[in-house]
């Protein structure tokens, strides 16, 4: 394993990952909150379901919007801005008195908490070095997997004990404070744009849509997984929530260790191995799950052993190819990690609204959706041109 990063930097890095898991930690704290909206706030369940997605839908934009201003602008300032501006709509948020005025809020605080997503990658890579960059964007990694899976358990005990506006109240606090560290703290100034093209640019290089959509398609598949798991499970399968879960926490631990070695191995073997690897691991696990789902198969522990293999697929590319990625961006990395970003959450919901109209067929569907997309991923690093070192 790589060596530990250096103590000074320790601070930087703390508050880039903070930064990045609030944005994540935006959706996941708010979730066990949900289905009470309705009661307290008018309307019903389908409606308060647009509070998750308009979060989501603000971020998409938010997350073009600041890759191109990150590109021309100071992005300590852009950062402090955006981290001011969520914390104010996260308390407006709390004193929501309608469904319609919350799900508008979500869109502006989904919008305002991309901005740290789009510029971490870009500032680890300029204050590490591509030597150690993969190291830290794998810690950076480790964290983005645990929000998902802690920030429920936390939105939901500040439910109970708070009421709803809680995980609103410690947003507003945690970014305000996050705010006012950065507004203290020197960054690496990024390249200067210099007219290189832009967005277009990006989307016409077929060397940096080898990695992004790689990457896009082999996080994408384990997410189209993970969204029907839970249907699949409890209507095809005759499991429960405990089974989605055990799913969970072994895939999460898995990623993380893989995740942490990505750069060691790299190192060993080389970046471009390194990505042929993890990615084939990947496509891997979606043809077994396919494969057993044709069989007949239905055993939760076999099922998810197989999974694992997308766990660490992913791992094994993911800050390897991500830091891929932004280098053939050729110094445009907030436009790059912007890209990158959406690509993935655009292949998620595209392959999971794919695959609803047949969840409930059982396992062979979601296996199809997930197997399909990241072999796709494998395919695009046979067919698009990998960087010249």
């Amino acid at each position: 394993m790589s060596p530990a990063l250096p103590g000074r930097q320790l601070g930087l890095m703390m508050l880039l990952v903070g930064s990045t898991a609030m944005g994540i930690a935006g959706t996941d704290l708010v979730l066990p909150a949900i289905p009470g909206l309705p009661a307290l706030l008018g309307g019903d369940m389908a409606r308060a379901q647009l509070v998750l997605a308009s979060y989501t839908a603000g971020t998409a934009l938010g997350l073009l919007a600041f890759g191109e201003l990150g590109a021309r602008h100071d992005q300590r300032r852009l950062l402090v801005g955006s981290l001011l501006v969520f914390s104010v709509v996260s308390l407006l948020c709390r004193l929501s008195t309608s469904l319609d005025m919350l799900i508008g809020l979500r869109f502006v605080q989904g919008m305002a908490g991309a901005a740290a997503a789009v510029f971490t990658p870009g500032i680890i890579r300029r204050v590490y070095g591509d030597d150690r960059a993969v190291r830290a964007i794998g810690i950076l990694g480790s964290v983005e997997a645990l929000a998902p899976a802690l920030a429920p358990i936390a939105g939901l005990w500040l439910l109970h004990a708070f009421g709803w506006r809680a995980s609103f109240d410690l947003l507003a606090v945690l970014s305000l404070g996050l705010a006012i560290a950065f507004a203290w703290r020197p960054l690496p100034a990024p390249p200067v744009d210099r007219g290189t093209g832009g967005y277009g640019r990006l989307l016409r290089d077929p060397t940096f849509l080898r990695y992004a959509l790689s990457q896009a398609c082999t996080l994408g598949a384990l997410l189209v997984f993970v969204f029907g798991a839970p249907a699949v499970f409890a209507s095809a399968l005759g499991g429960d929530m405990g089974d989605f879960i055990a799913m969970q926490v072994t895939g999460v631990a898995t990623f993380i260790v893989a995740a942490n070695l990505s750069g060691a191995i790299a190192k060993r073997i080389g970046a471009e191995a390194t990505i042929l690897a993890g990615t084939a691991c990947s496509a891997l696990g979606g043809a077994g799950l396919l494969a057993y789902a044709l069989a007949g198969g239905g055993d939760m522990m076999a099922i998810i052993a197989i999974y694992l293999l997308l766990n660490i697929g992913l791992g094994v590319r993911g800050p390897t190819g991500f830091h891929r990625a932004v280098v053939a961006a050729q110094g445009d990395d907030a436009r790059g990690t912007a890209l990158i970003v959406v690509a993935i959450l655009l292949v998620a919901a595209a392959g999971t609204a794919a695959v609803a109209p047949f969840i409930a067929s059982g396992l062979v569907p979601l296996a199809a959706g997930t197997g399909a997309i990241a072999i796709v991923a494998l395919a695009l690093l046979g067919l698009l041109p990998p960087l010249r070192d």
